[in-house]
């Protein structure tokens, strides 16, 4: 059992002097980098596409960490401990595929054969000149498209109605659907919003089409029609069928479709309103919410028009197509007998963003977006870190479970997966996560540490780990598993060192209690599993093609690597497991929170889609928990709103007042129940 030294013999073993800071340094600038160099140029490389999972690229990193796992002898999670010969290599290496932990992704959106829409002239109203709009069929990909998130279904003949930007926001005072009934009808709305492309205006977030099906499903409209921004249909954005947040969440819960301008334009015009043109209508939704600005509450009032004597018939037939997709799983079992049942799970994800599109920051899409330091970086920690304590000879007393996740750009679908349905160990039994995300650009030794509120013991186990110089000892007889640059300070009577010290430069740290967060350490915190995530800031490459692998600092990679090995032999050396702790948090701090008013205190699950919104978690300390809500439970109604996925969700609470009670239904464990819950102010 290796134990940190007392502060006395710290300042004892600093008489190795410069010999031992020269040596620290030629190591570091060796093996240990060039390692690390080559992990990320290879997973940073075109061959691998941008590693955008249920891709070729992304399979083709899971099965270079899986063989790097199995070269080092780590155990499939399934499989049975690894036998080493007396060299401590192991006898044969597990099929790569062994390590593989598949878990379901949609990867492509398909349109299916029963695509089909038209308008028509309405019998008994139309007008003198609505014969020209009779029996119109729209080609599909080229007239309109359904969206990729939007429900397969029929609507037959269903009349129409305008609703500006088809946006409500309580908060704004604007309602495009006040004073206007669009039950069973279609409704036909601009795409964007008053802000125009200003993504700082007000109406920022309504801009999401999802929140906008959500308002046309609130108001018990059959379908949502939306008109592009663009002249060319095929130029917006919106038109291509691709897989995102949107569709893990589930459907819209109507047919949502777009439609080319030229088409709205001839709807309008056979709707033969007096005096109004396409062109006015839309400039109507813009002239109105200025207005509101000058004039007060009353200028935002709807501008909403019924399109008399036209009807809308659709028909959406959306194919979700799933692809493999997987977290890559290496267990090295603990030596001791007791202790080998707890494990110490490190994470990192593998993933990023393939050729850009949904996530990526670039101006347009195409290009190769190498994600080198997010997160090839910290992948090539996680498989340093596992070859490190492959390698040493004496193995750790509990189990190391290291673990390389999918999917967790599109919403910790990886990691959401390993707690809630096949963790390699028993969650109860897990006693810390470690996170490495994003640790590769290290710059004037800043390094931010997560988490260190979730267990009582962090921020002690980080400042020793942060120490100016590293020593282990042994007292069995067996070579501290003590870093490359680290230099004999001790030896017993027969030679063998029993006390190593490594010289090196403390980090500036900056700490973050919080144990949620944006990366695959928030699944584990929402199943109270202590938690720790290690990241070196973001910077203007972020979620670029420019993330590239020359851009990475690999000695101070190394060295978050050697403190992230630190503290994990930290939590190992103890006998008592870290205490878990709820962390203070600022309130509404989380994915979707930014821009409301209120605070749940609600963690939504963004890996699971289907009728209603689950919860990964909920916050100990929040307005949720005081009402009685769990971790688990699925919203399908909150706020007198039916709720079918994050985005219904979200659109209903941004409707919610601040100690306003509120009546909430969640499902929980094949139960329906309602609770009282009431909003804190978001501060």
């Amino acid at each position: 059992m290796r134990h940190k030294f007392p502060p006395l013999l710290l300042v004892l073993s600093l008489a190795t002097g410069a010999s031992g800071q020269q040596a620290a340094k030629t190591s570091s600038a060796g093996s240990g980098v060039e390692r690390l160099r080559a992990h990320v140029t290879r997973l940073a490389s075109d061959e691998f596409d941008g590693r955008r999972t249920g891709t070729k690229g992304a399979e083709m990193a899971a099965r270079l960490i899986a063989a790097e796992f199995g070269r080092l002898g780590l155990r499939p999670p399934s499989g049975p401990e690894v036998h080493r010969e007396g060299d401590g290599k192991q006898k044969a290496a597990a099929d790569p595929g062994t390590y593989f932990q598949s878990f379901p992704y949609v990867a492509a959106v398909e349109l299916g054969g029963k695509n089909a829409m038209s308008f028509t002239a309405r019998a008994g109203d139309a007008p003198q000149n609505a014969h020209a709009a009779a029996g119109v069929d729209l080609r599909v990909g080229e007239d309109w498209t359904p969206l990729a998130w939007s429900a397969s279904g029929r609507v037959e003949r269903a009349g129409v109605v305008y609703v500006g930007y088809g946006i409500k926001a309580a908060e704004l005072n604007h309602d495009d659907y006040a004073g206007v009934e669009v039950k069973d009808r279609v409704v036909l709305a601009f795409a964007g919003t008053p802000d125009g492309d200003n993504p700082h205006g007000q109406f920022a977030r309504f801009a999401d089409l999802r929140f906008k099906a959500s308002a046309a499903r609130e108001h018990g409209a059959r379908a949502l029609v939306v008109v592009t921004r663009e002249d060319n249909f095929k130029d917006d954005k919106l038109t291509r069928l691709r897989p995102d947040e949107g569709v893990a969440a589930g459907d819209a819960g109507l047919p949502v479709v777009l439609v080319s301008r030229q088409v709205a334009r001839r709807a309008v015009e056979a709707a033969a309103l007096p005096l109004v043109t396409f062109e006015k209508l839309e400039q109507s939704a813009n002239e109105k919410v200025a207005a509101g600005a000058t004039q007060g509450a009353g200028a935002r009032a709807n501008h909403s028009t019924p399109l008399k004597h036209i009807a809308f018939q659709i028909e959406t037939d959306v194919v979700r197509r799933e692809a493999p997709a997987y977290n890559v799983v290496g267990v090295l079992d603990g030596s001791d007998a007791k202790l080998k049942s707890e494990a110490i799970v490190i994470g990192a994800h593998y993933d990023h963003l393939g050729r850009g599109g949904q996530g990526s920051l670039a101006a347009r899409e195409g290009e190769v977006h190498h994600g080198a330091d997010d997160n090839a970086s910290g992948t090539a920690a996680l498989m340093e870190l596992a070859r490190q304590f492959a390698a040493a000879k004496g193995r750790p007393r509990r189990t190391l479970v290291f673990v390389a996740f999918g999917g967790e750009e599109e919403g910790l679908l990886g990691s959401n997966f390993y707690v809630n349905k096949n963790p390699a160990h028993a969650l109860p039994q897990t006693v810390a996560m470690l996170n490495m995300d994003m640790v590769g650009r290290l710059k004037d030794d800043r390094l931010i540490v997560g988490g260190v509120g979730t267990a009582a013991e962090w921020k002690q186990i980080i400042e020793r780990s942060n120490g100016p110089l590293r020593l282990d000892v042994t007292a069995d007889g067996r070579a501290p598993a003590a870093g490359e640059g680290a230099v004999p300070v001790v030896n017993d009577i027969n030679g063998r060192v029993i006390v190593s010290g490594e010289p090196r430069r403390p980090f500036a740290l900056t700490l973050n209690e919080d144990g949620f967060g944006p990366s695959d350490h928030s699944s584990f915190y929402a199943r109270q599993v202590p938690v720790l995530f290690f990241w070196t800031g973001t910077h203007e490459d972020y979620h670029k093609p420019t993330d590239t692998a020359e851009r990475i600092n690999y000695e101070g990679l190394a060295r978050v690597t050697a403190l992230v090995g630190d503290v994990t032999r930290a939590v190992d050396a103890a006998d008592r497991r870290p205490t878990y702790a709820l962390a203070k948090t600022t309130p509404g701090a989380g994915r979707s929170a930014a821009g409301f008013r209120v605070y749940l205190g609600t963690i939504p699950s963004y890996a699971e889609g289907g009728e209603g919104m689950k919860l990964d978690g909920v916050r100990d300390d929040s307005p949720a928990a005081a009402a009685g809500l769990k971790a688990g439970d699925v919203i399908v109604r909150m706020a007198g709103r039916d709720v079918k996925n994050v985005y219904d969700y979200t659109y209903a609470l941004g409707e919610m007042k601040a100690g306003v009670e509120y009546e909430v239904e969640v499902v929980r464990g094949g139960e329906r129940l309602k609770f009282k819950l009431t909003p804190a102010a978001r501060k």
